[in-house]
């Protein structure tokens, strides 16, 4: 530093930020990317329909967690345990906090500990 509250940038802090510069994304072809657009709407529409089958009693929580599909394993577990019947925020918070599980976590992210407390404390509940 030449004076206070100055400072020089070092040759070797200007190499480490320049390589930064060159690293892009890869390109897509616009097939690529409507395909990944209809996958995408096609996993929403499948959670969707999930969510109503769900809260009207027509799937089960316990047997899709036990299982679950391959739509629903990026989804987070606070999500779809909320459309469970007379489940709130607040319960699923509480849930959640005593199976020692991030809200944020998802259904293919959990551990078999983390699922086997989910599925033990829902069969607890009233």
């Amino acid at each position: 530093m030449d004076k206070v509250g100055e400072m020089t940038v070092q040759p070797d802090n200007v190499k480490r930020f320049e390589r930064f510069d060159r690293i892009q994304t890869p390109e897509r072809s616009l097939q690529q990317r409507m395909d990944a657009l209809e996958t995408a709407n096609e996993i929403r529409t499948y959670r969707a329909n999930l969510k109503k089958d769900i809260k009207a009693g027509k799937v089960h929580i316990l047997k899709l967690l036990a299982s679950p599909p391959e739509e629903i394993e990026t989804m987070k577990i606070f999500d779809l345990l909320l459309v469970v019947p007379k489940m709130g925020r607040v319960k699923v918070n509480k849930l959640l906090m005593q199976c020692r599980i991030s809200p944020s976590k998802t259904v293919g992210g959990m551990s078999e500990r983390q699922r086997d407390e989910v599925v033990s404390a829902l069969r607890r509940r009233p």
